[in-house]
């Protein structure tokens, strides 16, 4: 099975150009695509739309089956961070965790990531990119901090790259790595 995907930009008006809804001169009612969105004229979509837009049609014989998505709302966006198994949230918590760490987002902090992304309009794949930004300053500096055992990402720090909340703990001491630690970790690398 073979999935194509892309963003078609201006594809609306093909397709609204087809049906007849396109109008010309005064009387003419003219759309954003936000009302084309509203509207669902991506669902409307044919192979002949596809043609005209661009694409040969020896490709566009080879997709039988057409479908038009509807753009991602906050709620998926934020589902999408945090229920997969695999997902983005647990993969840096993971990573966190290999230095004894615990991290820990705010509901708001993840409103703040979605909203972020839609400003944006880079989708799900624009998720990570905004992660990274926030969290790329501590990822660097907290493992040569024994001291920090939870680490707060708050909408403060999305939204205006305030410094996350840190909980430190001074009884903790750092992480030395024995003779027989250091051989083991080093049969992992290779």
């Amino acid at each position: 099975m073979f999935i194509c995907g892309g963003a078609f930009d201006g594809i609306e008006k093909i397709v609204e150009k087809r049906m007849g809804n396109s109008g010309l001169g005064f009387g003419a009612e003219i759309k954003n695509k936000q009302e084309f969105a509203d509207e669902d004229i991506y669902s409307k979509v044919i192979a002949q739309d596809l043609v005209k837009f661009g694409l040969i049609p020896e490709l566009v014989g080879r997709v039988p089956v057409v479908t038009g998505l509807k753009q991602l709302c906050r709620e998926d966006l934020i589902k999408i961070l945090s229920e997969p198994k695999n997902a983005l949230i647990k993969q840096f918590t993971a990573l966190f965790e290999m230095d004894n760490i615990e991290l820990e987002f705010t509901e708001d902090a993840l409103i703040a990531v979605a909203d972020k992304t839609l400003e944006k309009k880079t989708g799900a794949r624009g998720l990570r990119g905004i992660l990274e930004n926030v969290l790329m300053p501590i990822m660097y500096s907290s493992p040569s901090d024994c001291t920090i055992s939870k680490i707060i990402i708050t909408r403060d720090c999305v939204e205006n790259g305030a410094e996350p909340e840190l909980l430190r703990d001074s009884s903790r001491k750092p992480v030395t790595l024995t003779t027989k630690t250091a051989k083991n970790s080093n049969k992992r690398a290779i």
